[in-house]
């Protein structure tokens, strides 16, 4: 390899400041999502003490707003403050809202909700559009810089739940301090981004010189037809996404609940928290996004990558075989038999490859399709269908047990019939893009590269 294609291949060095922002970020929101329904149902220990039907709605509503919101925060961003002032911005609210649900009074923890719902909707579309603006239309290196960033996650993700998840189920400490260990995150992640943004990310991330000049110049110019191609594409696949997500969050929910009620947690006398199990996600992540990267980067140049449609069709095979396991393990213990970690860790490691396969490379897919003025909020519109999905997830994850004790319908029988639901509408939704890509691709006119 020359030097040249050394430094063809060499990522820009601001991905790896937004890694670290991101990282943060997320840590604290998984940390306290990780304790969040545990919390809820809690009636011992300062917790709510509410039945886990009511906490799995709350949690999918809660889900939704973090979801939904980033399509407004979005728009925002393109249109008056740009994509550094919103996470800015976003970053301060986000802080603020953990730190209210440290305080242990009911109202500061819906304050506390609501404010990080909120700040994570400036937050959370624009840090991923940042990512875009690093590099140019066509740059090879654009999945494997997503799938870098989205490492920034997942290192995020797992120090949250290992840490948030300690204080929160502690009884020494107990989950407010869980709470504000997410509130401290957010700091650090502001406080390094703001550090360093100006040696890094100089002129990434301010309002775009040349969307300016569009907007003035043509402000209702209509899209073009190849535009308009790139957004039916884009917005079809989001729809195909819902599905996706609304299995893979029953992490937080019903599989948390699996976790804390039928999974033998006790190792060598030390009784791990519940929500510790949810790391392995973030665990594998770490371990094989390296892996996926250089995988796509490798087939990207020999012409034999699999178009973005291919890609999550594949997750969607990957995300039924996870559920498959959480089939089998609710059905052995569903006459009260504890059964072995076994279970969720490998749901987890199938999960996390099918994330992998689905959800960097649909961040990088809304950069690289999305108009050039409507990218902000298109990748706003990308985390609104995981909004969709996140509502879906809670209010599903609230009939677990009515499924599981046969009210609503009997196939396998016990809990195994509710997981059943994630192994058939992976496997459907996999037919469908299987159908679709060719067509799909023809409408991607050459952008999918």
């Amino acid at each position: 390899m020359t030097d040249e294609t050394r430094a063809a291949a060499r990522q820009p060095r601001g991905i790896y400041l937004l890694f670290t922002v991101e990282m943060w970020e997320r840590f604290s929101f998984y940390g306290m999502r990780a304790i969040l329904v545990l919390f809820l149902v809690d009636g011992a220990r300062g917790g709510m003490g509410w039945s886990k039907a009511a906490a799995s709605q709350l949690f999918g509503l809660y889900g939704f707003l973090c979801y939904a919101l980033p399509v407004a925060g979005g728009y925002i961003a393109d249109r008056f403050w740009g994509t550094h002032r919103s996470m800015v911005v976003g970053a301060i609210i986000i802080a603020a809202g953990h730190f209210s649900m440290a305080v242990p009074t009911t109202p500061t923890f819906f304050l506390g909700m609501a404010l990080v719902a909120l700040g994570t909707g400036f937050f959370k579309a624009n840090a991923s559009t940042m990512v875009g603006q690093l590099y140019d239309e066509h740059d090879a290196r654009r999945d494997s810089g997503y799938t870098i960033f989205y490492m920034g996650v997942n290192v995020g993700a797992s120090l949250g739940q290992f840490i948030c998840g300690y204080f929160g189920e502690s009884a020494r400490w107990g989950w407010h301090y869980g709470f504000g260990a997410a509130g401290v995150g957010m700091l650090l992640g502001l406080a390094f981004y703001l550090r360093f943004k100006p040696k890094y990310l100089r002129g990434i991330g301010d309002r775009p010189q040349r969307v300016r000049a569009e907007k003035a110049a043509a402000p209702a110019v209509p899209l073009t037809r190849e535009e308009r191609d790139r957004v039916m594409v884009l917005l079809i696949i989001i729809a195909c996404t819902i599905p996706f997500w609304m299995a893979f969050e029953q992490a937080g929910s019903s599989m948390n609940f699996f976790a804390a009620e039928r999974t033998d947690r006790l190792v060598h006398g030390f009784l791990f928290p519940a929500s510790w199990l949810q790391s392995v996600n973030s665990l594998v992540l770490i371990l094989s996004a390296p892996f996926f990267a250089a995988l796509w980067t490798a087939l990207g140049r020999r012409n034999r990558e699999p178009s973005t449609p291919a890609k999550m069709t594949i997750a969607m095979v990957l995300m039924a075989i996870g559920f498959v396991f959480m089939v089998e393990g609710a059905r052995r213990s569903d006459h009260g038999a504890l059964v072995s970690p076994f279970w969720l860790v490998a749901a987890y490691v199938f999960h996390t490859f099918a994330e992998l396969c689905l959800s960097p490379i649909g961040l990088s897919f809304v950069s690289k399709l999305a108009p050039l003025k409507y990218t902000s909020l298109l990748m706003g519109i990308w985390f609104g269908g995981t909004a969709i999905s996140e509502f879906l997830a809670g209010q599903l994850a609230a009939f677990t047990d009515r499924i599981a004790q046969g009210r609503l319908y009997h196939l396998l029988g016990g809990q195994a019939d509710f997981f059943l639901i994630f192994v058939v509408s992976s496997l459907f939704v996999a037919g469908v893009l299987l159908v679709l890509t060719p067509w799909l691709k023809r409408r991607m006119h050459g952008r999918d590269a």
